[in-house]
């Protein structure tokens, strides 16, 4: 009895070992061109220790007649779960005939036993040709050694020396440019103070110096006919300065009230006898006349005169010319700057097509 149970574990035990073992062989692809290449994996699954030797070939060994292993790699072992691992070896095949070739099953030896995938079947196709006209047909050409032709690239040069003289004819105007100071133009604002607001201003100071009860009499009637002509010059547009006291109440009584021209004459009347006939005037004759002098200009001012006034500068001509010569530098610097870029793009896409 002991020895049947011996020999049925026995027995048992090999079953187990056995069926540990699988062995499985696949093909990337069945059917490949004439030349073309594909893979063959060959993998085992055993448990963990065994001795596993799988089949090896050398570079253009066949695997079958018609069928070449062009390599084979290393074999890749990878754990599996309950004590198993595997074993992978892939193998590069190829084939120059067309035919279907049997792949006969690959043999594994495990501790000694040996073990067999499944068989493999290959197609191998050829190209197709067309038969008919063979003179469409030309052997491989070897690699060309093109000669340099100038004209294909004269024109890239003569552009590329043209960009060349144009850059440096762009840098020199824009050196001329900032050597070339610009024409400053500024529009100057000026405070205007009306003509009667300044003769006032002018009677007002000379009435708070009290020199109408001064006896420089020749003074007084000096700065107040001052006041008086340079009133007239401004409001009335001719020059009083450069007048006689008659020739201003002549030009005056144009177009003037004969009352307001009477006092006037008076008054600069009393400023020739003071100032050349050596006449000596009272006090209350000195204000009446200041009287006369406020009394003219506040009946002949203007009101709401503006109280700025726009200065332009006066450009002289070679500052004109200057301006003009500024505007075309800087059109020139601009126009020359854009055919530089342009000459560099088409350039540079020139020999980019030859090279």
């Amino acid at each position: 009895m002991k020895r049947i149970i011996c020999i049925i574990s026995l027995i048992t035990c090999v079953l187990c070992a056995s069926a540990k073992v699988f062995v499985e062989s696949k093909i990337d692809s069945i059917q490949i061109l004439i030349g073309e290449q594909t893979g063959l994996t060959l993998s085992v699954t055993t448990g963990q220790g065994a001795h596993v030797t799988m089949p090896s070939f050398k570079p253009s060994e066949y695997i079958t007649p018609g069928v070449e292993v062009l390599e084979c790699s290393n074999a890749d072992t990878s754990k599996l779960d309950n004590g198993l691992v595997r074993i992978t070896r892939k193998y590069t095949l190829t084939s120059f005939d067309e035919n279907l070739y049997y792949i006969p099953p690959m043999k594994v030896k495990v501790d000694g036993k040996e073990y067999q995938s499944k068989s493999l079947a290959l197609k191998v196709l050829t190209v197709p040709v067309d038969t008919l006209h063979p003179e469409k047909f030309y052997p491989p050409k070897g690699v060309q050694d093109n000669p340099f032709l100038w004209s294909e690239w004269e024109q890239a040069f003569w552009l590329s020396v043209i960009f060349v003289l144009v850059c440096v004819l762009t840098y020199y105007l824009w050196t001329r440019l900032k050597e070339n100071k610009p024409v400053i133009a500024q529009v100057r604002i000026i405070k205007k103070i009306p003509p009667h607001q300044k003769a006032l201003k002018e009677i007002e100071r000379i009435k708070d110096d009290r020199m109408s009860v001064s006896e420089d009499q020749k003074a007084y009637y000096t700065l107040l006919t001052d006041v008086l002509r340079k009133y007239i010059k401004a409001r009335f547009g001719f020059n009083a300065m450069e007048m006689t006291s008659s020739e201003i109440i002549d030009r005056l009584q144009q177009d003037g009230d004969k009352k307001m021209i009477d006092e006037l004459k008076e008054l600069f009347t009393t400023a020739d006898l003071v100032k050349f006939a050596k006449y000596s005037t009272l006090i209350n004759e000195n204000d009446a006349n200041l009287v006369n002098a406020v009394e003219f200009i506040n009946t002949t001012k203007i009101e709401n005169q503006p109280t700025v006034e726009r200065v332009e500068p006066q450009l002289t001509e070679t500052d004109k010319r200057n301006m003009r010569s500024r505007w075309s530098l800087k059109l020139s610097i601009i126009i020359l700057s854009v055919v530089c870029a342009a000459l560099l793009v088409y350039v540079v896409y020139q020999v980019c097509l030859l090279m």
